[in-house]
């Protein structure tokens, strides 16, 4: 990567008018993306991994050989001499050589199935090698070894990770931080194993176990090696440059080597006694080599190593300096362990400076948080708002991007400051992050620093007078709210006839799905008369699973069921060989059916008194309840009953995203309702209804919306939440996301729910009991519509089964073999 970003800074500053460019490459293709090596697991191809094509070489006057490394140096005649045997004269030499995969020396890592983790070779090798393997190991807990253990879950491995420090991610976390991460790692089903040295590695000619120091033992059928790395300096070695005691090219402040006409850059080079191992400080690199090849005098210095990713699902973030070592400081700690959560932030001793800090779990608020860190701006008076967000719901600590100086670096992958970035949006009046990508290459490295560029883009907009152009996509030059409004007064009922009068082109992937969701959620029309334009599991009204098949899930208000209802579920799971499950929303799934099982099963679901539980759907999923009043000697009021109610009032409601609820009986919160869409809690004198909560991979908790009100009151205001959401929401934003980006916050929306200050809310009303007067199970009008039924197929030619779809036993139930 930083070789192509070489090239790529040479072309800029054209120095290819006085220079002939040519690049050896030791693999077969050009750079590709190792930041995002994973998701060639994932269905990303070879060809969607590279910087750029290998014609781009060529158009910008670049000779690339491909698969011919340098094999030696010679520093006298300046020349070098390739595996091939060719011999090419050099003014000036660039060493963007890299690194390798560390192997530990251990006895038995030769054995067939240990394998590195490093190149695209090696996900093919590892890819080949999980089709006759059950259970994986990787051998290392760094940023590459979770990667890697992602990678060995995606091929549904059983996954275990090896790490031989007593914490994962050291040099980013600490050991609460660590904690966290792994207690999340190991409910993903992924075995962590520290303090951990591996003895050796036993089996006949290839992997069958790992022996530990302690004499304990692992039974595995391969192993990926992603142990850290290994300057790759045997070039440099060789020809007599200076190099490291422990590896590495030495570099001074213009990058160069011993030599002065041979420089190095990225993994290859040691600087100050630091090999920089993440893209952004190899970007710079080139771009100090690049200057000083055109007469400059830019300085590479000390870098900073802040990063953020998303690993296996999880954020994880550290920046500045996460452990504050010989520092006198304090630190702000919030963790949250049900949640997953935890938060440090280290403060200076005066409390006025952030000096770093550690997030798991929650890295919504690290561009921020490194931004005030790299700019040494003043803390607010209550520094832990920059983690726990504003007391009262109100407005962040902080005064927002705009409050950045613009020597801000917003991108450091790129170097683009936020002053690049306001002069861009300024100068060529740019309406979205696209056009500041294309202008400035801000974000196209590793993305993290995306949604602050959308944010900068927002902001800058506004500050300029110009109205915030959010159209839904390039096919309608509407907002999502003005399309609703086009559907509701025209009574447009079909995405065809909506494209032909109001859009253009052929639609896409973004306005397609949005538009039905907006159709269902005005007409309750049953979401099969979109299908053509829905993703799969609306188009089969399920949940489409690993190995190809579908999981079905009927409702169950409130999580109550009666016996009859009970064995009904197993008489069908067990005629169809369903594998079940009891939600974390109170009711059961059953996984395992073929599409042209799903209307036999729905049949018979039906008539035991079921209906579809929308797990499927943008929709209301659950109302999750206690046992209220009705049995617990706490409960203050019949939760179980409202929480029927409520489902059955909302089921089926189309939204543009996904709606969960429940009910509590009292404040001991047992359904967890604050961290719902919305929730109900029973107090002494009514309920309190808390509202634009959420779970998930970043949870919030519900804001008070009214308190101490009746039962129809909380309905009244319920109707009138839900409906103002699905009227201002922007498609597949969840209430939270919607409340956080609302002007005025949770005061503003009480003023509309509660106050009717827009006088709305009889219409909101009466929008919402249309849909509960209109509702009808989709299972059923499948069920009772042979045409319908007739889609339920795996081919359209061929009424048999998918011969490729294969289970293998578990527990007493079945699972899938990979697909």
């Amino acid at each position: 990567m930083v070789g192509y970003k070489m090239c790529e800074k040479l072309i800029e500053k054209r120095v290819q008018e006085e220079y002939n460019i040519i690049v050896f490459g030791g693999e077969a293709r050009p750079a590709y993306d190792r930041v995002h090596l994973s998701e060639y697991f994932s269905g990303k191809s070879a060809e969607d991994l590279l910087m750029a094509p290998e014609n781009w070489y060529k158009e910008n006057g670049i000779t690339l050989f491909l698969n011919e490394p340098v094999a030696k140096i010679d520093k006298e005649y300046k020349e070098v001499v390739t595996s091939k045997g060719q011999i090419v004269s050099y003014s000036k030499l660039i060493l963007a050589t890299g690194s390798s995969c560390f192997i530990p020396t251990i006895p038995g890592i030769e054995k067939d199935g240990v394998i590195a983790y490093r190149t695209i070779e090696d996900l093919d090798a590892i890819k080949a090698y999980a089709t006759k393997s059950k259970k994986g190991v990787v051998i290392g807990g760094g940023l590459l070894g979770l990667e890697a253990a992602k990678a060995l879950m995606d091929l549904g491995l059983e996954t275990h990770v090896v790490e031989f420090a007593p914490r994962l991610m050291p040099r980013q976390l600490d050991e609460k931080g660590a904690l966290m991460l792994k207690d999340k790692l190991e409910s993903l089903d992924i075995s962590i194993h520290l303090n951990k040295n591996t003895k050796c590695i036993m089996g006949e000619s290839k992997v069958e176990k790992m022996v530990f120091a302690d004499d304990s033992e692992l039974d595995t059928d391969m192993i990926v090696v992603s142990a850290g790395i290994k300057p790759r300096d045997e070039l440099a070695r060789e020809a007599g440059l200076e190099v490291g005691p422990r590896g590495g090219i030495v570099v001074n402040d213009l990058l160069q080597t011993s030599d002065p006409d041979i420089y190095s850059i990225g993994e290859a080079a040691l600087y100050k006694g630091m090999i920089y191992g993440l893209v952004a400080p190899g970007y710079e690199m080139a771009d100090v080599v690049a200057n000083a090849l055109t007469g400059g005098t830019k300085t590479f210095a000390p870098y900073d190593m802040s990063t953020k990713l998303k690993l296996i699902g999880v954020d994880v973030a550290s920046f500045g300096d996460p452990f504050c070592t010989g520092q006198e400081h304090q630190h702000i700690v919030y963790e949250d362990k049900a949640k997953g959560v935890y938060k440090k932030i280290n403060i200076s001793a005066c409390g006025n400076y952030l000096l770093g800090g550690i997030l798991v779990g929650d890295a919504k608020d690290y561009n921020m948080l490194l931004q005030t860190y790299k700019n040494a701006i003043k803390l607010p008076e209550a520094p832990e708002e920059l983690i726990l967000g504003a007391r009262g719901g109100g407005e962040s600590a902080g005064n927002g991007v705009l409050s950045l100086p613009d020597a801000a670096l917003i991108c450091s992958c790129e170097n683009v400051t936020k002053g690049d970035i306001g002069a861009a949006i300024s100068y060529n009046c740019l309406e979205d992050v696209a056009g500041i990508k294309k202008c400035t290459k801000a974000g196209t490295g590793c993305g993290g620093c995306v949604p602050m560029l959308n944010d900068l883009l927002v902001a800058t907009l506004k500050a300029s007078g110009k109205e915030v152009n959010k159209v839904l996509c390039e096919h309608f030059t509407y907002s999502r709210q003005e399309v609703l409004a086009i559907i509701k007064s025209t009574g447009i009922r079909t995405y065809d006839e909506l494209l032909l009068k109001y859009g253009n082109g052929d639609g896409c992937e973004v306005c397609k799905p949005a538009v039905a969701s907006m159709l269902a959620s005005t007409w309750n029309e049953m979401i099969l008369n979109q299908d053509t334009i829905q993703d799969t599991n609306d188009r089969y009204l399920a949940n489409i699973q690993k190995g190809g098949t579908y999981s079905v899930v009927p409702r169950i208000p409130g999580g109550e069921i009666t016996p009859e209802k009970l064995i009904a579920i197993g008489v069908i799971a067990k005629k169809y060989d369903l594998y079940c499950k009891i939600t974390g929303g109170q009711r059961i799934d059953l996984f395992g059916a073929r599409v042209d099982e799903l209307p036999l099963i729905w049949e018979e679901l039906i008539e035991a008194g079921f209906e579809s539980g929308h797990a499927y759907g943008k929709a209301l999923r659950t109302v999750k309840s206690c046992v209220g009043s009705t049995w617990c000697r706490f409960g203050l009021h019949d939760s179980v009953s409202f929480a029927i109610e409520i489902e059955e009032r909302y089921k089926g409601l189309r939204a543009p995203h996904k709606l969960k609820s429940a009910v509590s009986g009292c404040v001991r919160e047992c359904a967890e309702a604050q961290g719902k869409d919305f929730g109900i809690i029973a107090t002494d004198k009514g309920w309190n209804l808390y509202v634009c909560g959420n779970g998930g991979a970043k949870p919030q908790h519900a804001k008070l919306l009214a308190s101490d009100i009746d039962k129809e009151t909380c309905i009244k205001y319920i109707d009138r939440f839900l409906m103002f959401y699905i009227r201002t929401a922007e498609p597949l934003n969840r209430t939270s996301t919607w409340l956080n980006k609302l002007e005025g916050g949770i005061e503003y929306l009480k003023d509309v729910i509660v106050n009717d200050c827009l006088g709305i809310g009889e219409q909101l009303e009466k929008d919402m009991q249309y849909m509960v007067d209109t509702y009808k199970c989709e299972w059923k009008d499948v069920v009772e519509d042979p045409m319908k039924r007739k889609r339920f197929t795996h081919f359209i030619n061929s009424p048999i089964a998918d011969p490729t779809i294969k289970f293998q036993s578990m527990r007493g139930q079945k699972k899938p073999v990979e697909w």
